[in-house]
């Protein structure tokens, strides 16, 4: 695993320290926690009635072709995190049927890990996250949280009394209005934590949800057309995330039953590679911010991603 990254944000040149971090280019991971997915947990509800009927039918054919396309990851999130990742895509959900408080993360099935564990509280992933934070106190981390299928209120708010008394005062309040690396430093801020839900109106420790560029696309000329014609739409105000991940309908899952979604990233990714180096963060509309993709460990997402932030040098010194 290259640990060369795991200090990026502390080891960027003083002229960065005022640049925005909605400004700065900031490597993401698509569908974070799927590294851990339970291929024997059951379908998530917003599954098709029709898909679920042939998953109780033809198991043995259709969760190991599950388990391949909706793996998006195979690094735990401590290790993205030392590796540079700085964005987390964390999609949570409650089980049908289950009378407890355990919330699991989602990406078609339920991961083996949970978040909440009934009324003791215990955020056993995102504890990890705290952790490597204390050791890394010039890190920030953006977690976004969505989805959310199966949560009521009342869990909502068992989830995020949770997030609030694991991360305390690291968590950088929505009054902050401008996020610079030198201001959270100043402040000890180190987590923004997104939380798509109108449950999190009245804590002013949540920021909004955070746009995702998702094209959809099961190739990489698919998906840089996709994300071209949003830049020149003009970035949105704000964080926004460029999502570098490559989607296979069910079509053509079908008609090519040797592929994963792994194999079907690394094909591509030379594509998408070139197009990535191609990009600069910075202010102006047609800029680049957060850049997530799939696979970030075996793949150099971190570092390319990282190395754009010398153009805002360049730039600068001009």
């Amino acid at each position: 695993m290259d640990l060369g990254c795991q200090d990026w944000m502390s080891a960027l040149p003083a002229e960065l320290w005022d640049v925005p971090l909605t400004n700065l280019a900031i490597p993401g991971s698509h569908d974070a926690m799927s590294y851990c997915l339970d291929i024997n947990s059951p379908l998530v509800p917003s599954e098709s009635d029709f898909f679920r009927l042939l998953d109780r039918l033809f198991s043995c054919f259709t969760r190991p072709a599950i388990f391949r396309w909706a793996t998006t990851q195979d690094k735990s999130i401590e290790e993205q995190l030392s590796m540079g990742i700085r964005f987390f895509d964390l999609r949570v959900a409650h089980k049908p049927d289950d009378s407890s408080s355990y919330l699991y993360f989602t990406h078609v099935i339920y991961t083996h890990l949970t978040v909440v564990v009934s009324t003791v509280i215990l955020l056993e992933t995102l504890a990890s996250v705290a952790t490597w934070l204390d050791s890394h106190p010039k890190e920030i981390v953006i977690l976004a949280c969505s989805h959310f299928e199966g949560i009521e209120d009342k869990l909502h708010q068992l989830f995020i009394f949770s997030l609030k008394k694991l991360f305390g005062s690291k968590l950088c309040p929505q009054k902050e209005s401008v996020l610079t690396l030198r201001s959270l430093w100043a402040s000890g801020y180190q987590v923004v934590l997104s939380y798509d839900s109108q449950s999190a109106a009245r804590h002013q420790e949540l920021w909004p949800a955070i746009p995702y560029w998702w094209a959809n696309q099961h190739t990489a000329q698919g998906v840089i057309s996709y994300l071209d014609w949003n830049k020149d739409l003009g970035r949105p105000e704000g964080f926004f995330v460029s999502g570098l991940n490559l989607t296979a309908d069910r079509y053509y899952i079908t008609k090519n039953p040797k592929q994963s979604l792994r194999t079907l990233t690394f094909s591509n990714w030379e594509c998408l590679r070139k197009w990535l180096e191609e990009q600069a963060p910075g202010s102006d509309p047609k800029s680049v911010n957060i850049i997530a993709g799939d696979f970030v460990g075996p793949l150099p997402l971190c570092a390319l991603v990282i190395e754009l932030n010398k153009k805002l040098l360049r730039k600068n010194a001009r």
